[in-house]
């Protein structure tokens, strides 16, 4: 059984995870370069006119965000 605490850290780490990945989507769709924290290879905006499935990649895969375009 999960305690209070427990829950209570999963949900900040959660937060915290959510509002960085929406902080870098910001970044790269302004056109700023910012590297993979893992690979350290620029991270890609793929649009939905250049593949099926638009989103944010690395080249090595570090980084895979899917983004849901709707036009």
């Amino acid at each position: 059984m999960i305690d209070i605490k427990q829950f209570d850290e999963i949900k900040k780490t959660s937060a915290r995870s959510f509002n960085d990945q929406k902080a870098l989507i910001k970044k790269i769709m302004a056109g700023r370069v910012i590297p993979c924290d893992s690979c350290g290879t620029t991270i890609k905006l793929v649009l939905p006119e250049q593949s099926e499935t638009p989103g944010l990649y690395c080249d090595k895969g570090c980084t895979d965000i899917a983004l849901d375009f709707t036009l």
